[in-house]
């Protein structure tokens, strides 16, 4: 990725920061090896378990690169799809290990991947969609297969059946205590509802019948709205923590609605004036925290407080959704404020940070694991140079 042209988005304090996330971008890309038709980019040389191409992490790397370097970008994005199974599975982290790879062939990891491609086609035309069109069917296809939930209204990650982390939020408080099925995931169910989305929106730009995803999308976003939604906490929930008050709690799944467009616009402002902007929920020194803070579970732990920047970048999108773009200004600026000041202090970016701003190494990881504090030198949840760059488009919006 070319340092140069990175000269413009954010504030002269991010500069020295995002030429360094420029830099390591480049020096994450590795030789092709089957199944990637083109070099690949790894998660970041600091990923404790790598080298690895992962499905979230590559998204946020696209992300960062379809302004600055497109062709990157769309060598990325076929890498991505190379991978997919007959069966539809995208997976979602690809290992090398002595020139071979390996990955779960059971499941996989959120497809957020239509966000990053449709950005990508915004700039730079449709060119790349018959590709993309032809994997998301079969993406689709492979969730309404393996994902529906019980009732055959919305979908679940793996995670409350056997603790795979699917959701790609490892050890997440969420299924803590719920009962083993196949119950609707509020994350899950948003983003099987993004799929239909650009599965219609693609289709009918390829001249594609595409009522039957028009259809499904209105049915699931009725669903989200309806059933997922409470009004007591003015956020959203798993179905079983909507049915059980006892397994409620606030975490940032809960904000998908809002990122894929699902959520009213009166829900809409709930979540966002009432939590995301909410500095005794996750609006904090460092947001977004991931567990809201006033939830008796948040800890200092992977996934359950620390601030992923990935999920500060999808909050804004979700504001941004909304019309809200004061919001996600101030979700943007003040999370790369943070992160800018852990550089400068330790010349490095990390995998996730303290919520309160505190020292990045004093967040645990996974404590009964050898890997019990944030990786250093992570590229897959700091999409930084894409944060920057939308930082500077919402505010001369809002």
């Amino acid at each position: 990725m070319d340092t140069i042209e990175i000269d413009s988005p954010g504030k002269p304090e991010w500069r020295d920061m995002l030429r360094y996330v420029a830099d390591l971008h480049s020096r994450s890309v590795r030789p092709a090896i089957p199944p990637f038709p083109h070099p690949w980019e790894e998660i970041g040389p600091g990923y404790c378990y790598g080298p690895a191409f992962g499905h979230w992490d590559i998204v946020h790397a696209i992300l960062d690169a379809v302004e600055f370097d497109p062709e990157h970008a769309r060598r990325q994005i076929e890498n991505n799809l190379a991978g997919q199974q007959e069966d539809g599975l995208v997976p979602g982290v690809i290992y090398v290990r002595n020139g071979k790879t390996r990955w779960n062939t059971e499941a996989g990891h959120p497809p957020v991947w239509p966000f990053a491609v449709q950005d990508y086609v915004e700039a730079y035309g449709d060119e790349i969609l018959p590709l993309c069109y032809e994997a998301l069917v079969r993406q689709i296809r492979w969730f309404e297969r393996k994902r529906k939930a019980e009732d055959g209204r919305g979908f679940f990650y793996t995670d409350i059946l056997n603790h795979t982390w699917e959701s790609g939020v490892d050890e997440g408080i969420r299924f803590l205590e719920t009962q083993t099925g196949p119950f609707a995931c509020v994350d899950a169910t948003s983003h099987v509802f993004a799929m239909y989305v650009h599965a219609d929106r693609w289709g009918r730009t390829l001249a594609e019948t595409t009522s039957e995803f028009a259809e499904k999308a209105e049915a699931l976003q009725s669903f989200i709205r309806d059933e997922l939604y409470v009004e007591d906490t003015g956020f959203f929930h798993d179905i079983w923590a909507v049915r059980d008050v006892s397994l409620r709690c606030l975490s940032f799944e809960g904000v998908w609605p809002l990122v894929v467009g699902a959520a009213t616009s009166e829900q809409a402002r709930r979540v966002i004036d009432g939590s995301l902007m909410n500095p005794e929920r996750f609006f904090c020194e460092h947001p977004v925290a991931t567990v809201s803070l006033d939830d008796p579970r948040f800890e200092l732990r992977m996934w359950r407080g620390p601030a992923w920047n990935s999920m500060t970048y999808w909050a804004a999108r979700g504001c941004v959704n909304y019309g809200a773009f004061s919001a996600a200004a101030a979700l943007l600026e003040r999370a790369l404020d943070a992160s800018a000041k852990q550089f400068e202090r330790t010349g490095t970016v990390w995998e996730f940070y303290h919520p309160r701003g505190g020292r990045a190494e004093d967040v645990q990881r996974k404590p009964h694991t050898k890997f019990n504090a944030p990786c250093r030198d992570y590229l897959g949840h700091n999409p930084l140079l894409a944060m920057a760059r939308l930082c500077d488009q919402v505010k001369t919006r809002g």
